[in-house]
């Protein structure tokens, strides 16, 4: 019998109800003519292409020819070589936001503003006493738009100059008494988000604050984290917070927050101490767009594809355990996808192709019921071998990978319990026609419910499509 291994991250309050962990792992959906509806693939690795200043990397951003980033407390300029000049020093520790009008680069660094000039190669920071500070900020016909820190103000600055700001050039948002988390530009609209409700704003040319309200944009739901927005396939991302609670993902339907987590993704979010210091970016790679948000306090990440509506997690390895995943930030830069990490100055190529990390395990998994959902009677059963219906002869020339292993575990219990690792070859380089097959795996205990679980660390191509159980019943 076909046993369930496809589908997507879900593990329930109660490992009971389900235990479907994927990491590093995600679906595609295979809409005609293949072997199965969908394949298991291997999450990008990671490849140095620069280690620009000290780290961390705190934001990345691209326009005209050049990449910028803001390493530690410098921002840098990256050419094409991916050679990096310092440019200034910019304040604070955590994440920046970033826009540009073609000709300067406006750098918010909460409460710190700064300009780089690409024309004039100065930088400076924002000195104009009517400049209130910047959590956020973005870029709409000429003004940049940001807003003032613990306020429920949002301002612009002079049309194509951010260093100057005149003191009548803000606007407060009132639909709802709360203060603005942050300011997301989409499709010339400004978002403003405050920690109970959003509102959007468009140009409507006034004079002193060009901005206006949309009327009937108001949505009485919130941002927990300022730099969890993003946007991916026209649609704009964000963790959502209001009157009522918070820990669920939304995308943007029209003006309405449109709820993309799960039960089981919110659970897990809400369990953690802070939501507040999520950072979000989002890539996209062979079609898929992924929105991935990362939780810096609760060492996890969450990744959503937009392709397939389904949810998993990325992460590093670190002494065998799991942790956050290194990326913290992204730009598409000399036709890269670029990332930086959170940790050190370095900047990666985040490539399908690359089965490590900076040269360092990648670990995927993924853990499963044995049996679909509804055939398991509760009788106990015998499990004579199960079958990793997976690409093999995937092996190196050399070294670690060469006779690449899948290691298998299983719970009698639900997933609260596991058994030792039982290890198998994925085969050899050209070994098409190996067998990953586990045999005599036993009968079920306890409560008989059993969760399979398969994982791997060598640095070789994943595709998973399905798995194959031979089963046999016994007497309750």
């Amino acid at each position: 019998m076909k046993t369930p291994i496809l589908g997507s991250a879900y593990v329930a309050r109660s490992v009971n109800a389900a235990d479907n962990r994927m990491v590093n792992l995600f679906p595609e959906i295979v809409p005609e003519g293949g072997k199965e509806p969908a394949f298991l693939q291997r999450a990008p690795g990671l490849t140095t292409l620069a280690t620009i200043g000290n780290g961390p990397i705190r934001g990345l951003w691209t326009f005209g020819s050049y990449g910028y980033a803001v390493s530690g407390s410098t921002l840098y300029r990256i050419d094409s070589n991916w050679n990096a000049v310092a440019k200034g020093n910019v304040g604070g520790t955590g994440p920046v936001s970033m826009a540009d009008n073609g000709t300067q680069l406006f750098i918010a660094a909460n409460p710190q503003g700064y300009i780089y000039n690409v024309s004039t190669n100065v930088f400076q920071q924002i000195t104009d006493p009517d400049f209130p500070g910047a959590s956020t900020v973005g870029y709409i016909d000429g003004y940049f738009t940001f807003n003032e820190p613990n306020s429920q103000k949002i301002w612009v600055t002079q049309l194509l100059d951010g260093t100057s700001v005149d003191p009548l050039e803000f606007a407060s948002a009132e639909g709802n008494p709360d203060n603005v988390v942050a300011v997301f530009v989409d499709h010339r609209e400004v978002w403003v988000f405050g920690t109970n409700s959003t509102e959007v704003w468009y140009n409507a040319g006034l004079l002193d604050f060009p901005l206006a309200r949309i009327q009937g944009a108001f949505n009485e739901l919130g941002c927990a984290a300022p730099y969890s927005i993003a946007k991916m396939d026209n649609q704009v991302y964000w963790l959502g917070k209001d009157a009522r609670g918070q820990g669920i993902v939304y995308k943007a339907a029209g003006y309405i927050g449109q709820r993309v987590s799960t039960h089981a993704i919110e659970w897990q979010m809400q369990e953690y101490a802070d939501l507040t210091d999520a950072v979000g970016y989002t890539y996209q790679q062979d079609g898929h767009s992924f929105y991935v948000l990362n939780f810096p306090s609760a060492n996890t990440t969450w990744v959503y594809d937009v392709a397939t509506g389904a949810w998993h997690e990325r992460a590093s390895l670190n002494n065998g355990d799991f942790n956050r995943h290194r990326a913290n930030s992204q730009m598409f830069f000399n036709d890269t996808t670029v990332v930086g990490d959170y940790q050190n100055g370095k900047i990666y190529d985040f490539d399908l192709n690359v089965y490590a990390d900076d040269g360092a395990p990648q670990k995927w998994l993924r853990s499963w019921r044995a049996l679909p959902t509804g055939a398991n009677n509760l009788t106990r059963t015998i499990q004579h071998a199960l079958q990793l219906d997976c690409e093999t002869g995937v092996g190196l020339n050399s070294g670690q990978g060469s006779d690449p292993q899948v290691m298998l575990r299983f719970s009698d219990d639900g997933g609260h319990t596991w058994s030792n690792e039982h290890w198998k070859s994925m085969g050899a380089i050209g070994k098409y026609g190996k067998r990953t097959i586990w045999r005599r795996l036993g009968a079920t205990m306890k409560i008989r419910d059993r969760v399979y679980e398969v994982s791997g660390t060598d640095p070789v191509r994943i595709y998973i499509m399905g798995a194959e159980l031979a089963i046999s019943g016994t007497s309750a």
